[in-house]
C-alpha cells in the first residue's frame, strides 16, 4: 500500500506550528508568533503565496534567493517529473555522471572562459567550506581574508570567514586563520596581503547581512592584489548569482575576475539542494594533482542526478523567460520609486541594491513623534523600528519580507525574478502606507513595539 502524501498533508496542515515547537525547534515558533509571522502557507505559485485560507501575498523574502525562477515553475516540475520516470542509475560514486557534466558544461557557457572547472556541491556553505580547502592547497598558505559584516554561511569554515558577532558568538574557537577587513577599504586589504601569507580573500559582491555593495574598485584591487601576492580571489554569488542583480551573475556588473566562484541557491529552481564551486584548472592541478589523489575532495549527494537536472530546468527557465531582464526593469522600477518616498519621509536613510537585491536603511528621524517612535525601539532592541516595519507589511499588507540581519535597521528585498509591474507598484503603495503610519506616535508602528517589547521581556 502506498504512501498517501497529500492527504498526510491534507489531514495536518494546520498543526506546523505545534509541531515544529514539539520536535524541531520552539524558540523559532515563539519569534514568529511574536513578530506575526506564525502564518500557515499552504501554497506557493510564483511570486506568491497563500495561505490555509486562500489569502495572497507577495513573497519579497523568496527564500532567501532560492526562488529566483518563481515557486513550483511548470517547467521545473516537468523536468523533475521526466527525471523520476527515468529511472536513472544515480549516485553510483564510482563513474562519471552524465548529467553532472552536462550541467558544469551549460554554466561554463555563462562565465569567464577562465573559470573551467567545476566542482558540485549541496549548499553554498559548502562551496565556501571547498573553496577555502582549494585555497590553502594550491597556495600552501593559511590565512583567509574576509569583509566585515560579511555572511558566507553557518558551518564552521564558513562561519570563521562570517562578519558578524552574533552568528560566532558561542561557537568559538573559529579558524583563527582568518582575519577581517573593511568593504571597500583597498589599503587595509593591502596591508593584510603585503604580510604575504594569505591563500584567497572571499569577497561578496552585494553582502546578503545589511546590502551593502562591494565597489567596481575594490572588486578590481582585489583580483589585482591577489594576482600580485599569489593568492586566491573568491567570488561569493550564493545569493547574487542566477540573475538577482539583473545579470546572470554580478560580476557582470563590475567587469572582475575571480579565481574561484561560488553558486547555489537558485539553482536549485526551490526544489533540490545544489551548489556549485567555479575555479581555473591550475587550481584543479593543485588539489587533485594524481589519480591517487582525485577524490581527496568530495561529497557524497554533489552529483545527484535530481539537482542535476533542477539545476539545468533552472538555467533553460530563466533564460527562456528573460528573467534576467525583467530583475533589471524591475529593479529599476523599485529602486527608483523607493528613492522618491526616501526623499519625503526622514527615516528613510538610504536606498542602495542592483536588480532586485534592494536594502533599504533607516535612521533616526528629527521630527518630535517620529524620533520618540524610534527611541522606544531601539531603547528596547536595536533594529525594532525596521523588524516594526516589516511586520505591518506582512500584517496589514501581505508582503512577506525580511530585516537584513540581526539588530540592522535594514530592510532587504529579495523577490522573484518573475514579479511583475502590479507587484511593483503594490509594494510602493504598501510601504508608503507603512511609511505614513510610522510618523503617527502613539500608532501603529509604536503598538507593534510595544507588543514586541512585552513578549521580549
Amino acid at each position: 500500500m502506498s504512501l498517501d502524501l497529500l492527504e498526510l498533508i491534507s489531514q495536518r496542515e494546520t498543526e506546523n506550528n505545534i509541531l515544529h515547537a514539539e520536535h524541531i525547534n520552539p524558540q523559532f515558533v515563539k519569534a514568529m508568533k511574536t513578530i506575526g509571522f506564525d502564518k500557515t502557507y499552504t501554497r506557493g505559485e510564483g511570486a506568491y503565496l497563500f495561505d490555509k485560507d486562500n489569502n495572497k501575498y507577495i513573497d519579497f523574502l523568496s527564500g532567501y534567493g532560492v526562488y529566483n525562477i518563481g515557486r513550483n515553475h511548470p517547467i521545473a516540475r516537468d523536468v523533475l517529473q521526466q527525471y523520476l520516470t527515468y529511472d536513472a542509475a544515480s549516485l553510483v560514486q564510482m563513474e562519471a555522471p552524465l548529467l553532472s557534466s552536462i550541467l558544469a558544461e551549460e554554466l561554463k557557457k555563462r562565465v569567464p572562459k577562465h573559470l573551467d572547472t567545476v566542482y558540485f556541491t549541496n549548499s553554498g556553505a559548502e562551496c565556501v567550506e571547498t573553496a577555502i580547502k582549494f585555497a590553502r592547497c594550491a597556495t600552501t598558505k593559511p590565512r583567509i581574508l574576509y569583509c566585515d559584516h560579511a555572511f558566507h554561511g553557518l558551518t564552521n569554515a564558513a562561519l570563521s570567514v562570517n562578519g558578524d558577532n552574533f552568528f560566532r558568538k558561542g561557537f568559538e574557537p573559529l579558524d583563527q586563520h582568518c582575519y577581517p577587513v573593511a568593504l571597500n577599504d583597498i589599503e587595509s586589504l593591502e596591508q593584510e596581503l603585503n604580510k604575504g601569507d594569505v591563500a584567497a580573500v572571499i569577497v561578496e559582491p552585494i553582502q546578503g547581512k545589511g546590502v551593502h555593495i562591494a565597489s567596481d574598485e575594490f572588486l578590481h584591487a582585489t583580483a589585482k592584489l591577489c594576482q600580485k601576492h599569489n593568492s586566491l580571489f573568491i567570488l561569493d554569488e550564493v545569493q547574487t548569482g542566477f540573475g538577482r542583480t539583473g545579470k546572470m551573475f554580478a560580476l557582470e556588473c563590475s567587469n572582475c575576475e575571480p579565481d574561484i566562484l561560488l553558486i547555489s541557491k537558485a539553482l536549485s529552481a526551490g526544489y533540490v539542494p545544489i551548489g556549485a564551486v567555479m575555479y581555473r584548472r591550475a587550481i584543479y592541478k593543485k588539489v587533485f594533482s594524481s589519480m591517487e589523489r582525485c577524490v581527496v575532495h568530495s561529497s557524497t549527494f554533489g552529483q545527484g542526478g535530481f539537482a542535476m537536472a533542477a539545476g539545468l530546468a533552472t538555467l533553460h527557465i530563466l533564460e527562456q523567460e528573460k528573467l534576467i531582464s525583467n530583475a533589471e526593469k524591475m529593479g529599476a522600477l523599485l529602486l527608483s520609486g523607493l528613492q522618491e518616498l526616501a526623499n519625503k519621509y526622514e527615516s528613510i536613510a538610504e536606498i542602495r541594491g542592483k536588480g532586485l537585491m534592494i536594502g533599504i536603511e533607516f535612521k533616526r528621524p528629527k521630527s518630535l513623534k517620529q524620533k520618540m517612535c524610534w527611541d522606544l525601539a531601539n531603547k528596547i532592541k536595536k533594529g525594532l523600528f525596521s523588524q516594526a516595519i516589516v511586520i505591518t507589511l506582512l500584517t496589514q499588507h501581505n508582503i512577506l519580507t525580511q530585516v537584513a540581519g540581526p539588530q540592522q535597521e535594514v530592510i532587504k528585498l529579495l523577490p522573484s525574478l518573475v514579479i511583475t509591474e502590479d507587484d511593483v507598484s503594490h509594494f510602493l503603495t504598501a510601504f508608503a502606507n507603512v511609511m505614513e503610519r510610522s510618523q503617527q506616535f502613539p500608532g501603529p508602528i509604536g503598538e507593534i513595539i510595544n507588543r514586541v517589547a512585552k513578549s521580549l521581556l
